[in-house]
């Protein structure tokens, strides 16, 4: 899943690709790079940052989504919590909603979803409310909340998938690894996971390096999380979590045949 940020003041790439012709062309060449998911967002989620209206937000992707629907087959996922803003990406061509607030600050995007049978990501966030000391137990009780909007909906299980939300009110180094160590835990909730390491700044105070330069400290996260089992990763740099992905999928496969080459001798 390629991000592709329409806005002027996102942490890595503010500004870069915020005019319709740059993020289009930006998202056709993450395309060529592999990207298979393309999550166009028109408003920054890095703390701190500017609000924007729904209209300035509309005005920021659809032009984006409409520009991308004809000229490539890669799914076009649209990256908000307003369900106005949803449905009109849905209408212009958008083929997932991928909400920051796991549908807890506009519950009326799950029924959007459900109505078009759009894929659903539903991201963990411990903004604005007091989290659980345990990670995981902080994972299952949000989730648990959005799930249940998600049923109440008529969202179809087989749409949605979870996002643990690194970097987002996860304040420190410690509780993003831990996150990340015990992320297999997070599978006991059923449901595919997509995860968004993408030179997130534990990842900056780890290596000390600016935002632009932690591509490889991110690759080093996806093939941590391939290996316990994430599904999809939203980066910027789709060339270098390319090449990753596969030295670790193809570490899990040989990992397979070793296991069953030892059963088939028992």
């Amino acid at each position: 899943m390629a991000i592709i940020n329409v806005t002027p003041d996102s942490f890595s790439d503010g500004g870069l690709h915020d005019s319709t012709e740059a993020a289009i062309a930006h998202a056709l060449a993450c395309v060529d790079s592999g990207a298979q998911i393309l999550d166009i967002g028109g408003e920054s989620t890095r703390p701190g940052a500017a609000p924007v209206s729904p209209e300035d937000e509309m005005a920021r992707v659809l032009p984006v989504i409409a520009g991308l629907r004809d000229r490539t087959d890669a799914l076009l996922s649209i990256d908000t919590y307003r369900a106005r803003t949803a449905q009109a990406a849905i209408e212009a061509g958008a083929h997932i909603i991928n909400d920051v607030h796991g549908l807890q600050r506009e519950p009326d995007i799950a029924a959007v979803a459900a109505r078009f049978g759009a894929g659903l990501c539903i991201m963990h966030t411990g903004r604005g409310r007091e989290k659980r000391a345990d990670p995981i137990e902080d994972q299952r009780f949000f989730f648990g909340r959005s799930l249940a909007i998600a049923k109440d909906a008529g969202v179809a299980s087989e749409t949605i998938m979870l996002d643990p939300g690194f970097g987002f009110a996860k304040d420190t180094v410690e509780e993003n690894m831990a996150l990340l160590a015990r992320f297999e835990e997070l599978h006991d909730l059923g449901l595919p996971l997509l995860v968004g390491t993408s030179r997130k700044r534990f990842l900056g105070n780890i290596t000390g390096r600016d935002a632009a330069e932690r591509d490889a400290a991110t690759a080093a996260t996806t093939v941590a999380l391939r290996l316990k089992g994430a599904s999809v990763f939203r980066v910027h740099n789709v060339a270098i979590n390319r090449d990753a992905l596969a030295v670790a999928d193809a570490m899990l496969s040989a990992a397979r045949h070793i296991e069953a080459a030892g059963n088939a001798q028992i």
